[in-house]
């Protein structure tokens, strides 16, 4: 035993002995969980106290299309797949929420599972093309599904508490909404309501893209011959994608369902499922804060244009020049490109001032 082992007391390599280190948690994770935190308080405590009924009827739709744009980037981001099908997905969970209310009176959670595992169900029959086609093809064939669920609706309509297999009563009052939860009658607690469900939903996403779904989705967006060679289930992980991406969507398809005035197939034309890919693309696919964005971009914006008398067609405009924008500039998106330009600015704005305490600190050290 050396003298610096018997100094130690061990009859290892004593001082010298690797000490455990600790992982330190980095401190982009600390300050986005902080971000986030703070902003989940703001808009559960206090933005009700701030505006009207109409605004928070629009910021329940922003989170609803936040949960739906979030499924549709990790289709796109984290897969590779490309969906348009998304809003028709919306359209059939809120079908099947009013027509399981009216029918059975089941809670208002219960008709969240059932909505979000239905619609579920039928994206796994919509991602079977997905097994052998991909890109452009895979885009149409969704957006064929989506001009299909349309036209069924058409013709159905969305229940109104009729009887029959189809619930729908043309001497009924036309439409009619689903009763909200006890604990969420009022426009301010439904908001909240629809607030934990979407981060509900959000922390959902975030447990399968940490875990090994994630891991098997992104090999599988890298190369689906690599991926198969590691092991991966081509068939199942991204069965499973689908699956996730519609689960989601239906439950907030039954929010939607909730949220007053009742459904109408006027609220989910085909090409809506276009503009929401744009505002996918354009809050970024590969991040979270993307989705929030595309659903900012989705609810909040037209209703601006609209409270600003400004042409509704505007908005299409938009949706270009910020899809040319991320192609060209800002391939993660603006969630991940506009904080940085924030922060380029900042340090524009304050070199002036550096360089001048610079100096002065030279000054005084000479």
């Amino acid at each position: 035993m050396s003298a610096v082992d018997e100094q130690s007391g061990s009859t290892g390599t004593g001082a010298f002995a690797p000490r455990p280190q600790s992982r330190k948690v980095p401190a982009k994770t600390i300050v986005n969980t902080v971000i986030v935190v703070v902003g989940m308080l703001f808009l559960f405590f206090l933005l009700p106290t701030l505006t009207s009924n109409y605004w928070l009827q629009i910021c329940t739709q922003v989170v609803v299309y936040s949960v739906v744009a979030l499924g549709l980037a990790l289709l796109v981001g984290r897969v590779g797949m490309v969906s348009l099908g998304q809003i028709a997905l919306l359209a059939l969970g809120g079908w099947v929420a009013l027509r399981i209310g009216f029918a059975t009176g089941l809670p208002f959670p219960l008709l969240m599972l059932a909505a979000g595992v239905m619609t579920g169900l039928f994206g796994v029959i919509i991602g079977l093309p997905a097994l052998r086609l991909g890109g452009l093809y895979l885009a149409l064939i969704t957006l064929m599904a989506a001009a299909a669920i349309s036209i069924v609706l058409q013709q159905t309509n969305f229940p109104n508490g009729g009887t029959g297999f189809l619930g729908y009563s043309i001497t009924g009052s036309g439409t009619a909404a689903l009763r909200r939860p006890d604990i969420a009658q009022q426009t301010e607690g439904f908001f909240r309501y629809t607030l934990i469900v979407g981060a509900l939903m959000f922390l959902l996403a975030w447990i399968h893209v940490r875990g090994k779904p994630g891991r098997a989705w992104a090999a599988i967006r890298q190369s689906q011959p690599a991926a198969l060679a590691g092991g991966v289930n081509i068939t199942l992980y991204k069965l499973w994608a689908f699956a996730l991406a519609a689960f989601m969507t239906g439950v907030m398809g039954c929010i939607l369902a909730a949220s007053g005035g009742g459904l109408t197939i006027l609220q989910f034309p085909t090409q809506e499922s276009i503009s929401l890919l744009a505002a996918v693309f354009i809050g970024g696919v590969y991040g979270f804060s993307g989705a929030v964005v595309a659903g900012v971009f989705t609810k909040l914006v037209p209703a601006l244009l609209d409270n600003w008398n400004l042409p509704p067609d505007l908005l299409l405009i938009l949706f270009g020049v910020g899809v040319l924008q991320v192609l060209l500039t800002a391939p993660q998106g603006l969630a991940v490109q506009f904080p940085k330009d924030m922060a380029k600015l900042g340090r524009l704005i304050a070199r002036p001032f550096t360089r001048g305490s610079k100096a002065k600190a030279e000054e005084a050290a000479r």
